[in-house]
């Protein structure tokens, strides 16, 4: 007996190792399940549109854990997982993705990047917008911001997608949904985009409508320059349409007669109120400079340069004032440019016919009011009249044939007055001019063609 108990003893704790032997496969048995089974569940729920999904398995047990985007799409995830082979029973621990209210989306553009940010109701619609604004970014970095939630509008993915067509205009700038209302704000990328973006907001889905647009345009440039030693004036900047274009060069023409005109303008909408005759009586003011710069931006007229006397300076300022459109501002700096040398009678004789070679002192028709457009000409003559100080000027007004020989006298005779007016209030002294009318007794080309009458009817100046 004593034998026997000391051989049991001897064999029991080979049991041991032998348990545990048996613990293990059977824990490794469980695992291997317990991991197939939660693969198998996953499995079923492809096609199910779930968010932050995740399958536990604890023997046949298995617990469920997502985000769903409906209430339908909830129940069928928890009965998809049930229907598994070898699941006993599912822990039901889903939940639907948070209503939002109002239900707000936004993209918005800075210096750096494109940002999509607040709900959107399902990745599938995440993805779209994503890549329609990669797509306008052109290259520019997208962050994607937005979370789930439901409560979206009909059409919501249609007006996001507009909107993001929006954002794309801008040089900075948001847009937003909340709910159907669509608000923007920003500065426009391009001169006419803040019009482009409010004829594609005309286009947002029915039911959606634009509560603010606070778009701004970029400022509208037009800017001149006169270089007198290139003898160029050189047009660049903006103006609206292909008339308004046409009509400021021409006055430029008219304007500036011995600068060669260089016409850099190009067409685009978004011009101020009052753009043409802003332009025009800026370029006027930039006609009597010997130097200058112009730029306008918006309704902000700023010019630079020269005048060739000093009366000009003033008479220049008040003009400015006087016939920009209302509600435009100048700020002009403006100076005297140095007297040049004097000159002898001869020498400013000379001087007097290479200028009216170039251009005519123009008059109302029929009238002796000066044609604002020989401003930059008379300002020319008036500064050779300075130059030469101890000459007596004529200033002789002709005629073409037309008429009464009697009334084109007086007529001449006033428009030579005009001229002699006009020097005299810049500072030539009175009794250095004298006012004569010829006329039409002095003709220098036949009266039989409008070109020869064109020419006949004329200023001239004889320095004595």
């Amino acid at each position: 007996m004593r034998t026997l108990i000391r051989r049991a003893r001897k064999w029991w704790p080979g049991l041991i190792p032998l348990g545990l032997l048996w613990i293990w496969a059977c824990w490794a048995n469980t695992a291997a399940w317990e991991q197939d089974l939660a693969a198998r569940a996953a499995a079923a729920l492809n096609g199910t549109v779930l968010d932050q999904t995740k399958i536990d398995a604890a023997g046949r047990d298995v617990t469920l854990s997502a985000q769903a985007f409906t209430e339908d799409g909830r129940a069928a995830a928890v009965s998809a997982v049930g229907a598994v082979a070898g699941a006993r029973r599912v822990y039901d621990q889903t939940r639907l993705i948070p209503a939002a209210q109002p239900y707000v989306w936004s993209a918005e553009r800075d210096v750096a990047r494109f940002t999509l940010g607040g709900s959107v109701p399902l990745p599938a619609i995440r993805a779209k917008l994503l890549d329609a604004m990669r797509n306008a970014a052109g290259g520019v970095e997208v962050a994607d911001q937005t979370a789930f939630a439901r409560g979206e509008p009909q059409h919501f993915e249609a007006a996001a997608a507009l909107l993001i067509d929006q954002v794309a205009k801008l040089k900075t700038g948001k847009v937003t949904l909340s709910d159907t209302g669509a608000s923007l704000e920003g500065m426009a990328r391009d001169l006419g985009g803040r019009e482009a973006i409010a004829a594609a907001l005309k286009d947002l889905p029915e039911g959606f409508s634009v509560t603010r647009n606070a778009v701004r345009a970029p400022p509208y440039i037009f800017q001149a320059n006169k270089d007198p030693v290139a003898s160029t004036l050189t047009l660049s900047g903006y103006a609206p349409d292909n008339n308004v274009h046409a009509a400021i060069v021409a006055a430029a023409k008219r304007k500036f007669f011995s600068e060669q005109l260089i016409d850099n303008l190009k067409v685009s909408l978004g011009a101020p109120s009052g753009y043409l005759p802003g332009v025009v009586a800026s370029l006027g003011a930039l006609s009597r400079l010997s130097t200058g710069a112009l730029t306008i931006s918006d309704t902000d007229v700023r010019i630079a340069g020269d005048a060739l006397y000093d009366i000009a300076v003033d008479q220049i300022h008040a003009d400015l004032r006087n016939d920009l459109p209302q509600g435009w501002k100048d700020a002009a700096d403006i100076s005297t440019k140095p007297p040049a040398s004097s000159v002898d009678p001869t020498v400013c004789q000379q001087l007097f016919a290479e200028l009216l070679a170039k251009a005519k002192i123009q008059f109302d028709s029929g009238k002796a009011t000066i044609d604002r457009d020989s401003a930059g000409l008379l300002d020319r003559m008036i500064e050779t009249a300075m130059r030469c100080p101890t000459a007596s000027i004529e200033v002789g007004g002709h005629t073409d044939s037309d008429g009464d020989a009697q009334a084109n006298m007086t007529l001449s005779q006033k428009r030579a007055q005009a001229v002699v007016d006009y020097m005299v209030k810049a500072g030539v002294p009175a009794d250095r001019l004298k006012a004569v009318g010829y006329g039409e007794t002095e003709p220098i080309a036949s009266n039989d063609t409008e070109d020869g009458k064109a020419q006949n009817r004329r200023i001239e100046f004889m320095a004595r």
